[in-house]
């Protein structure tokens, strides 16, 4: 096992990986920007590192300083978190090379999953079900582009294949707008990705977001620790996870996370990992990989009771994994709720000093956040400031005891997003579960044209 483990991220999730490293009796090292100086995690490390000024770029980003800190502190691998980069194959082969071990897959394997084209290709090879669209990414040729979505159908999306995080995508009903969203999305994608390949795929009308978290070690074993409906989406941006998702047949699931398991077998997947699927009619697609920890990983935590980040840890150490398919148990239900500071209606960001926090407590809930009283939200970063989950023996029990834990929820110096999970808590369709990932963009636009009638 190691001895000292450098942390590469900020916010929560550097928190949660301290945790889960002292638990295991590992030194942890946290690096962070001018702007978080005075982060909790910061102070709870054994040892921290300043890299940079409070721009990402030039801090969470800058690799030669994270590399630098490394050495500095005689870390022997680092863990990259989300976001950030987390999935930068470049970032991995640099850490790799420069004598460290990098706590997740192989730069090799990242590459592949992170190119959106080859991934598809990968998975179609597994047997693993994909998306209807083109075979790879979308010819020059105009004339085979229209002939393309024909044979697919509309309404298409088209996609770039360096994409992620719900950029790089452009929806397409007609035949008119095609050659136009073709071109518009190669030139995005170029400047953002540096990748301007495309693919086409058809585009499902009310299709439930269904993930399926993996774990696989380096020695050829691979589980899969069931599914979580993260549906509940803003902009292609995630509000709520739950699982297991609800209204799934567990066959369903366990004939979809066989073949995801089977899928890390055949392309040597090291670490933790979430297949994402879209789902309708009883059929999943898949539509991306995810080659790090998901900032929704407590909900699996807490139905299986496996410690995800621990498990990436000791895999990256070289372990086997301990348990097989047959050992895991699903139990109960658990539900989480991202804490975002910003208006809970207008979305726009709220940084600035919280002058009072208190979190809920009780049976089933949990509260992974790195903020305190007196804690400055910087408005440098991602606006999640928290995480709040519930478990219950049931989805009912779990609703109901996320409605206590957001009522008892208190914060002020700062607006945050509590009123509209309280509000979602109480939505018949929430309730009755299995909506789609437009469902809250539609009620969120309904609510908007009633207030201006």
């Amino acid at each position: 096992m190691f001895e000292k483990i450098l942390i590469a991220n900020r916010g929560e999730i550097a928190l949660r990986v301290l945790r889960a490293c002292r638990e295991l009796g590992i030194r942890t090292v946290a690096v962070h920007s001018e702007a978080d100086t005075e982060a909790k995690y910061v102070k709870l490390a054994d040892e921290s590192v300043c890299i940079g000024p409070a721009p990402s770029g030039l801090s969470y980003l800058n690799v030669p300083a994270i590399i630098s800190a490394a050495e500095v502190t005689d870390a022997e691998a680092i863990h990259p978190g989300y976001g950030f980069l987390s999935e930068n194959a470049d970032f991995a082969e640099r850490v790799e090379q420069s004598g460290f071990v990098f706590i997740g897959p192989r730069p090799d394997t990242i590459r592949l999953m992170g190119d959106k084209v080859s991934a598809k290709d990968a998975m179609k090879a597994a047997g693993v079900p994909c998306v209807p669209g083109s075979e790879g990414a979308l010819p020059d040729d105009p004339k085979e582009i229209v002939k393309i979505a024909r044979a697919v159908g509309y309404p298409v999306i088209i996609k770039a294949a360096g994409g992620g995080g719900g950029r790089g995508m452009r929806v397409v009903h007609t035949e008119a707008a095609l050659l136009n969203a073709v071109t518009t999305t190669r030139s995005e994608a170029g400047a953002a990705f540096g990748n301007p390949v495309v693919y086409m795929e058809k585009y499902l009308e009310n299709p439930r977001h269904v993930e399926i978290q993996v774990l696989a070690d380096q020695h050829g074993n691979a589980v899969y620790l069931g599914e979580r409906d993260c549906s509940m989406q803003r902009r292609h941006q995630k509000v709520i996870e739950e699982a297991p998702a609800p209204g799934i047949e567990r066959r369903l699931i366990a004939r979809i996370g066989e073949r995801c398991a089977e899928a890390c077998r055949k392309i040597g997947y090291r670490g933790a990992g979430t297949f994402e699927f879209l789902y309708e009619n009883g059929e999943f697609y898949f539509i991306e990989m995810n080659t790090r920890v998901q900032v929704e990983h407590p909900v699996t935590e807490m139905i299986t009771g496996v410690d995800i980040v621990q498990a990436q840890v000791r895999i990256a150490a070289g372990e086997k994994l301990w348990f097989k398919q047959r050992d895991i148990e699903f139990r109960g239900h658990s539900i989480e709720c991202r804490i975002n500071a910003e208006d809970p209606f207008k979305f726009t960001p709220s940084p600035g000093r919280i002058t009072n926090w208190h979190t809920p407590g009780g049976p089933g809930i949990r509260v992974d956040s790195h903020v305190y009283n007196g804690y400055t939200v910087p408005p440098h970063y991602d606006s999640m400031i928290g995480k709040l989950i519930a478990y219950g023996d049931t989805r009912e029990q779990a609703i109901r005891r996320m409605r206590i834990a957001l009522s008892e929820m208190a914060v002020s110096g700062i607006k945050t997003n509590v009123p509209l999970h309280q509000e979602l808590m109480l939505d018949a369709r929430f309730i009755e579960g299995g909506t789609s990932i437009h469902y809250l963009e539609h009620k969120l636009a309904d609510r908007n044209e009633v207030k201006k009638a």
